[in-house]
């Protein structure tokens, strides 16, 4: 047949929706693998996009104005405030950690204290349960301000509204449980239930002294119509006209930051995740890609021996493909547009703004993308096999299999899909270094568990003989040509090391909660003592747990703004040390190197010194903002700038939870600077009653003084990580679904030739026990194998997270390695057998007639 009766893409078309018209049998591990990959990257993105989106239209609501602005341990000044109060309607608050004490004294809890004034809230609502309005919520009546509490704080000092509460030197009223406070978002995460008073009341109890850590916070409404460029100048004139006020500047289009970035930061994370998983079903789609076009062999041999150009064959099988490549992302698609929605049910009590769904075009095209590209690149190969394979070998041989490597031109596009594959993830992530690793590290794995299979394959060849003969026939079904291997320990190798890095992460930081942070942290931390008052403070302590190791700091918050002499917002920081320059840093003075530190780089100053300013610096920070010695860092501390030069480094022990600095300051650099005073109380014996009768000993003596129990720090830390872990797990199933529909494709498509295989062995007077124990070895020995590289290669990544970003002590536990065998043992030898005992009842006339 000549060239011509094969006119081009349209008869390709023709034929391609012909031969499927018998369904798609064998394509639903397939369709499976995309759906999965494209629901994961484009639900995870759409929701993403869905709380961004309720963040900047909510954003007024969020932060409670158009424009915020901070201040730490000190107030606007009065030109500060007619500058901000000229601007709109202004509502003014002050924001606080104290101690709430029952009126008898027998009990007390953390609270984070948030006072407002009669403007409060500008924008949203603040709800309440019974419904007051502002006076009759927080004005002072019959001796006792009002106060606004969640119904948290009543459930965990056992009272109820009407209940009387002491706060400071001033007694308070619960008037109100706090069903909504609107602005709660733009605060940032608190570790104690909310404790809503007006200004007045706060002022009353005595807690703001000179250097206690409260926030003020002005917010104001701007005119109806203000652009976000009257905005932005409105703020370029205030760090004209102020350059040393040092506070921090909002606007309703960044109204909760912090929220913004662990969104994407998560998002990015289960983007990869998602990702994963797609490029494992990759390896799903070639097996099916190759099963499929073994069984057209006849097709295909008809069609050449007809006359059909080569590139017809490719295009008949590439469109049929890519059909079904679109079905599958379309079935991903519907799941991902579902998925905004579900947020937004599921979010509704924790995340207000996870918005009320809707679909976000830009994910779902996105996570299409990916999806073709990844079909695209893995089906390639068994594609360009199918092309230049000749007639007369498709009628002879078994399969595609012993054609070995397609043509160079194939393995070039191959390549370059997979780069182009690498290239959106990392042009797509929020935080391109790590997605680059991600990439390098996946397409390693790839590699590794290439040379992996290729090595078991080794070993079972050169194995020597062995008189079972079960045993024989799974050494050999692991060597043999078009045995499963590969495909094997390559789709379970990366979903299990995935879990075992987790699991490993997600233990290792369990035990330093759980055990060793408690074993070497203090007992308490006792914030906001007056300089007037630590000495007394301290004999307190003493008095109250004789055996107890008190450590005190003076203690000042301040943000850096410049280093060497450079405004730090014009300065291109890692991600790794942004934390650094993101808000306001404890800052501390010392004569001494600190306890818990070593001195990495130069010198500690002389006791005596009065030069110039000096400040030590964190090595680990300091490295990852690129300091040196005798750089500059400018902070501003109570509205004044303070540069001073680096003169040391010092290696801090952060995760023991004792005082520890980022920045230490020579004495004389704050000189006569109104400061409060930090302490801590390590007590390692000290039964929780003993704890309890400190507390309430502390809070008697000393109302303004802030007192933070660690083990109910770490629980609140441990619940977080909990629920992280929960979600980071979930996610990771993702991936390993995949791996487990590749697996069960990789068996099947192996089906064929098992059933040849069956059918002569027992001809030849196998027995099915021996096949079954035959069988049962074979995957035993491929699963042992995965589950070995999955340790080692999980064992490395969980390590390196734990040891080197985290700085955590890393240790291997054993039952995550007991865990990982057993899965893979289950997952293969199951899935294994279970497609076996299909193909041992197969008979054999049918296969022997076509030997």
């Amino acid at each position: 047949m000549s060239g011509r009766a094969f006119p081009g893409l349209a008869l390709a078309l023709r034929f391609a929706l012909r031969e499927m018209r018998g369904g798609l049998s064998g394509f639903y591990i397939f369709l499976a693998c995309i759906a999965l990959g494209v629901a994961a990257i484009g639900g995870v993105n759409s929701v993403a996009q869905s709380v961004g989106e309720g963040i900047a239209t909510q954003g007024q609501s969020i932060l409670g104005g158009d424009m915020r602005f901070e201040l730490n341990q000190r107030e606007a000044s009065p030109e500060e405030h007619a500058f901000l109060a000229a601007q709109g309607r202004l509502a003014t608050s002050a924001s606080m950690r104290s101690m709430v004490r029952l009126s008898d004294g027998s009990d007390q809890a953390l609270v984070e204290v948030k006072a407002v004034d009669d403007a409060y809230p500008l924008f949203g609502n603040l709800e309440t349960a019974p419904a007051m309005p502002h006076d009759a919520l927080f004005e002072e009546k019959d001796g006792a301000y009002g106060a606004a509490v969640p119904q948290l704080l009543l459930d965990r000092l056992d009272l109820k509204l009407g209940d009387r509460v002491a706060l400071g030197q001033t007694t308070f009223e619960l008037r109100s449980v706090i069903v909504n406070e609107p602005d709660m978002l733009s605060g940032g995460f608190g570790f104690a239930p909310r404790f809503m008073v007006s200004l007045d009341g706060l002022r009353a109890s005595g807690l703001i002294q000179p250097g206690s850590l409260v926030e003020h916070v002005y917010k104001f409404a701007l005119p109806a119509g203000t652009s976000d460029a009257g905005i932005r100048a409105i703020q370029t004139e205030a760090e004209q006209k102020f350059p040393e006020a040092g506070w921090s500047i909002r606007t309703r289009s960044n109204a909760a930051p912090a929220l913004s970035a662990n969104i994407e930061r998560f998002s990015q994370f289960l983007t990869l995740v998602g990702l994963t998983a797609l490029i494992v079903g990759g390896v799903g789609v070639a097996n099916a890609v190759r099963a499929y076009l073994d069984g057209k062999r006849g097709v295909i041999a008809t069609f050449k021996s007809l006359g059909a150009p080569a590139n017809f064959v490719l295009q008949v099988y590439l469109l049929q493909i890519v059909i079904i490549a679109l079905i599958g992302i379309a079935i991903g698609l519907v799941l991902a547009a579902a998925a905004p929605y579900a947020a937004a049910a599921a979010l509704a009590s924790f995340l207000p703004i996870a918005g009320a769904g809707g679909v976000y075009p830009g994910a779902l095209t996105m996570a299409t993308i990916f999806g073709l590209v990844t079909t695209l690149a893995f089906a390639i190969l068994p594609l360009g096999r199918a092309r230049d394979i000749p007639a007369t070998a498709l009628f002879r041989e078994q399969g595609f299999d012993q054609r070995g490597w397609p043509r160079a031109v194939y393995i070039a596009i191959a390549g370059g899909l997979i780069l182009l594959l690498a290239g959106l993830a990392i042009h797509f992530a929020y935080d391109r270094m790590i997605a680059t690793i991600f990439i390098v590290s996946t397409v390693f794995a790839f590699l590794i568990l290439q040379a992996v299979a290729r090595g078991v394959q080794w070993l079972a060849r050169r194995s020597p003989r062995v008189r079972s003969t079960a045993l024989r026939l799974a050494i050999g079904n692991i060597h043999r040509p078009g045995a499963l291997t590969p495909s094997v320990i390559l789709s379970l190798g990366l979903g299990l090391t995935l879990l075992v890095a987790l699991a490993l992460i997600d233990g290792n930081l369990r035990r330093q909660i759980a055990q060793s942070i408690p074993e070497r942290a203090p007992n308490f931390f006792f914030v906001d003592i007056q300089s007037t008052e630590v000495d007394h403070f301290k004999q307190l302590l003493q008095q109250a747990a004789p055996d107890g190791k008190i450590v005190s700091a003076p203690m000042l918050r301040g943000r850096i703004v410049a280093l060497n002499g450079i405004d730090v917002s014009k300065l291109t920081i890692p991600p790794q040390g942004a934390w650094v320059l993101r808000g306001d840093r404890g800052i501390t003075y010392a004569k001494n190197i600190p306890e818990n530190s070593t001195l990495t780089q130069g010198q500690w100053w002389p006791q005596d010194y009065s030069g110039e300013p000096l400040v030590s610096f964190s090595a680990q920070e300091a490295g990852e903002l690129g300091l040196k010695l005798g750089d500059t860092v400018t902070v501003n501390v109570l509205g004044r700038n303070v540069t001073a030069k680096i003169a040391n480094f010092r290696q801090v022990q952060w995760e023991s939870l004792a005082i520890n600095f980022v920045m230490v300051f020579s004495p004389n650099t704050f000189a006569g600077a109104p400061h409060a005073w930090l302490a801590t109380l390590t007590e390692p014996d000290a039964t929780p009653a003993r704890e309890a009768e400190v507390l309430k000993k502390v809070t008697q003596a000393f109302p303004a003084v802030t007192s933070v129990r660690v083990k109910d720090a770490i629980d609140v830390a441990n619940n977080l990580v909990s629920q992280l872990a929960t979600a980071i797990r979930a996610a990771a199933a993702v991936a390993l679904a995949a791996s487990i529909l590749v697996l069960g494709g990789a068996l099947a498509a192996g089906n064929r030739a098992r059933i040849h295989d069956a059918v002569v062995l027992k001809t030849l007077g196998a027995t099915r026990r021996t096949l079954i124990k035959a069988f049962s070895l074979e995957y035993l020995m491929l699963g042992l194998a995965t589950a070995v590289f999955a340790l080692l290669a999980g064992g490395i990544a969980g390590w390196y997270v734990v040891a080197r970003v985290m700085r955590l002590q890393a240790q291997f536990l054993p039952d995550v390695a007991l865990s990982t065998v057993v899965i893979a043992l289950v997952l293969t030898v199951g899935f294994g057998l279970a497609g076996t005992w299909r193909v041992l009842g197969h008979k054999a006339a049918p296969v022997l007639r076509n030997l």
